[in-house]
């Protein structure tokens, strides 16, 4: 669903009494073993009055590979990340993991842990700059 359409989800849970709303950009497929994010869906669902939130890995996720399992672009996590503090993003949220290669689920898409403190100080570095 694009930023636009939030619009409505937001309504429905707004006039179910819950005003505690928060929107994901999760990436959108792109054929059948990609997912792309736009960026433009940030601002568009901030638009909407509640905070914005990046899942980083999720939206890496190379879905239906031949070998069963899902792939993934760990290497853009970071770029990922950047690009949705730029574009206005509230948070982002970033699966991480000591060491990937033996997690029980979703290893193909993490940050191994070692690598997430000098992101995470990049991005506050990033948000800083557009306050």
């Amino acid at each position: 669903m694009s930023g636009p359409a939030m619009k409505f989800a937001v309504e429905k849970i707004n006039n179910a009494g819950n005003n505690q709303v928060l929107l994901t950009e999760r990436g959108n497929s792109f054929g059948y073993t990609d997912m792309v994010v736009d960026y433009r869906n940030i601002p568009w669902m901030r638009a909407h009055g509640v905070p914005v939130v990046m899942d980083c890995t999720h939206s890496l996720q190379q879905p239906n590979q031949s070998s069963g399992v899902t792939g993934g672009n760990p290497q853009l996590i970071g770029t990922i990340a950047k690009a949705a503090i730029a574009s206005g993003a509230d948070g982002i949220f970033i699966e991480t993991h000591p060491n990937p290669a033996v997690a029980k689920s979703d290893g193909a898409n993490m940050l191994p842990l070692d690598q997430l403190e000098t992101l995470l100080e990049q991005l506050v570095k990033i948000r800083q700059a557009l306050l």
